[in-house]
């Protein structure tokens, strides 16, 4: 038997393939999974331009040379060798653009457990946690794919959120986010509404998508990145999502002294990909860079699992009231529509009107 899994090239993700590898006997203790459904979003062109540095091309062996992009999805148990794991037990968590996924659980919970297996424990615990949906209180069989598509993006806002007001805003006056049609720049926006109303939400984004973010309602002025200088130069908070440094250079001189901080989270433009945490000359703040794992196991060390867990899935509950009727869910079947979906997220053609749902 094989499975199959989507292989990118590191050094050149526009050259993805698929792949038909031999599957293993089960190893003692491990359980199969095969993979119901993920999401593609730029989350995970994020997770392949910056593979290397952060590890994520390590949760999910691929050849020399190539990688297994991350996704966040649905599996069931389809052959278990541990004894506290039933076969056709349904998971959420991050899986490989592939068909199937050994994992060995450790930690097990009723709601949850880790994937203890050795290659995968140098990298975040946050990404080696699966849920058990049949205990898992955020689960709504009627939103699966929301959860999918928007979940861990807004999870990432809610922290950056969370962030920004222990730090009481820098003593800023607005929130200035760059890629603003960016789910998890939507995430942000809707959390720092519920939360900080006193704080001015201003989105950025491109032209063509000014009516698509207006629309969503989450942002008190929309700007297109050609009206920059339309900003009122106001104590701010940057928070960059596009990765772009021609754009952040701009930002940081338009700003200059009145900038209290500026915040590092995405790399949706993928050609300026190479100056992710750059900017030393600029105005203003060094750039930070918010690496949402660290964050979310220092806010659940604080908070603990059980009141942490209550805090995001009240966010949650909002956001998806916000969120309602923003995205249009489009279900592709195959791996070799995963492939073709990447490519196109990769080349910046899917429009952020629509979430992008693959059932392998």
């Amino acid at each position: 038997m094989t499975i199959t899994q989507v292989h990118v090239r590191k050094n050149a993700l526009t050259d993805a393939a698929l792949a038909e590898v031999p599957l293993a006997p089960l190893a003692d203790g491990a359980v199969r999974l095969v993979i119901e459904s993920f999401s593609v979003t730029a989350n995970n062109i994020t997770y392949a331009v910056v593979g290397d540095g952060f590890k994520y091309w390590d949760f999910f062996p691929a050849p020399d040379g190539y990688g297994i992009v991350p996704m966040w999805g649905h599996a069931q148990v389809i052959e278990s060798n541990h004894s506290d794991i039933a076969f056709a037990e349904r998971v959420y968590g991050y899986l490989p653009m592939a068909s199937h996924l050994d994992v060995r659980p450790g930690r097990i919970t009723a709601s949850g457990f880790m994937d203890t297996t050795d290659y995968r424990q140098p990298m975040s615990p946050v990404y080696n946690s699966y849920t058990r949906l049949a205990a898992d209180p955020e689960h709504d069989p009627a939103r699966e794919a929301e959860r999918m598509i928007f979940g861990p993006l807004f999870r990432t806002g809610f922290l950056i959120e969370y962030f920004l007001r222990a730090n009481d805003w820098f003593g800023a006056e607005q929130l200035v986010v760059t890629s603003a049609s960016s789910k998890t720049a939507m995430g942000l926006a809707s959390v720092a509404r519920q939360n900080s109303p006193g704080i001015r939400r201003i989105g950025l984004t491109s032209k063509g998508n000014v009516g698509f973010v207006e629309a969503s309602g989450l942002y008190d002025q929309v700007v297109a990145y050609d009206d920059l200088e339309r900003l009122a130069v106001l104590r701010s908070v940057n928070v960059d999502f596009a990765g772009n440094a021609e754009l952040l250079g701009q930002l940081h001189r338009h700003f200059d002294a009145a900038l209290a901080h500026s915040a590092l989270v995405g790399v949706t433009h993928i050609e300026a990909r190479s100056t992710f945490g750059g900017g030393e000359a600029m105005p203003g703040p060094k750039p930070v860079l918010f690496f949402a794992p660290d964050h979310a196991v220092a806010f659940f060390k604080a908070h603990g699992a059980d009141e942490g867990g209550k805090l995001v899935a009240a966010a949650w509950s909002e956001f998806l009231k916000a969120a309602e009727g923003t995205v249009a869910i489009e279900r592709h079947k195959g791996l070799e529509a995963a492939r073709a979906v990447f490519l196109e997220m990769v080349s910046g053609k899917v429009d952020p009107a629509k979430g992008i749902v693959i059932e392998p």
